[in-house]
């Protein structure tokens, strides 16, 4: 069995102030679920931190393109190196987020390696980009668009890699149905995508099955889970920064992910957005740990 190391990406950078003079708390994710013992309870080893720069957005404005672009791209280069170390010493990396950004150090640390899938668990496809949208700028719902070579240069273009992942390469779950527009364009480019009720109707665990199955193909070398807690419905899990309704419940989601991370190509997994800030209680926070423990474990 892989030996599971946690690293801490606590960045905030892709997402937009809650309110003026605020900085998003999801960069406190990754201490909230240490208090969990997540560490402890999965038996995994200390992969350390991954400092981000400082939330700076500066003088940005709307136009201007992704904010904290430099700060972004820095960070990215980083948490690929840390992440590339372990993949190639055979390890299993849980990174704690941060923001959906850090998804970018995945998807590099990877490319570096070979070709790879991505598995994205998450409420929207984060597919903005400045060809379906005149309001870039979050870098944290652009993600995946970022990542498939679309928007600006110093962000999609880290070490002349572009794209870090092909459109065929990716697998999208637990998409809102009420997301139109995402769901369109994701379709002309054949990148499946599967949605809650689609979940529901055919089942978390065979329909994930048989998406992996696509991923455990010759041509690629192995795929990556990013989760993001937008996922779940916010009847279970409110404190994220765009709680829509209708989504995944825990039961759902833990069946999904014992599937992805069962697989023997599944790599690593990122956790993403959970804001302890709008957790007072910290109840989110614990069915969270929960979730992800159970997903490890074995029947």
């Amino acid at each position: 069995m892989r030996n599971i190391v946690v690293v801490d990406a606590p960045s905030n950078l892709g997402l937009r102030p809650p309110a003026p003079g605020a900085v998003p708390g999801c960069y406190k994710l990754a201490g909230a679920l240490r208090e969990q013992r997540i560490v402890q309870r999965l038996g995994a080893f200390e992969g350390g931190v991954v400092v981000p720069p400082r939330y700076d957005r500066g003088d940005w404005q709307e136009g201007d393109g992704v904010f904290n672009a430099a700060a972004i791209a820095s960070y990215t280069r980083r948490l690929a190196d840390r992440i590339e170390r372990h993949v190639r010493a055979g390890d299993f990396p849980l990174v704690l987020g941060g923001d959906c950004s850090i998804q970018l150090g995945a998807s590099l640390a990877l490319r570096r390696l070979g070709r790879y899938g991505l598995a994205s668990v998450d409420a929207s496809a984060d597919f903005r980009h400045p060809g379906n949208s005149d309001r870039v700028g979050a870098a944290a719902g652009e993600e995946l668009a970022l990542a498939t070579g679309r928007g600006q240069e110093d962000l999609t273009n880290l070490e002349g890699l572009r794209p870090y992942l092909r459109d065929e390469d990716v697998r999208l779950f637990g998409i809102r149905d009420c997301f139109d527009e995402d769901r369109s364009e994701l379709a002309q480019l054949k990148i499946p995508t599967v949605t809650v009720r689609g979940l529901r109707e055919w089942g978390p665990a065979e329909l994930a099955g048989a998406v992996v199955q696509t991923l455990e193909v010759p041509v690629l070398d192995g795929f990556w889970v990013h989760l993001d807690a937008d996922v779940l419905d916010p009847s279970v899990m409110p404190a994220v920064d765009s709680p829509d309704p209708e989504g995944l419940l825990p039961t759902e989601l833990g069946q999904l992910l014992k599937v992805l991370l069962r697989s023997p190509r599944c790599v690593g997994l990122n956790v993403t957005v959970y804001d302890p800030d709008l957790d007072p209680e910290g109840t989110a926070g614990e069915m969270f740990a929960d979730l992800i423990v159970g997903a490890f474990a074995e029947d």
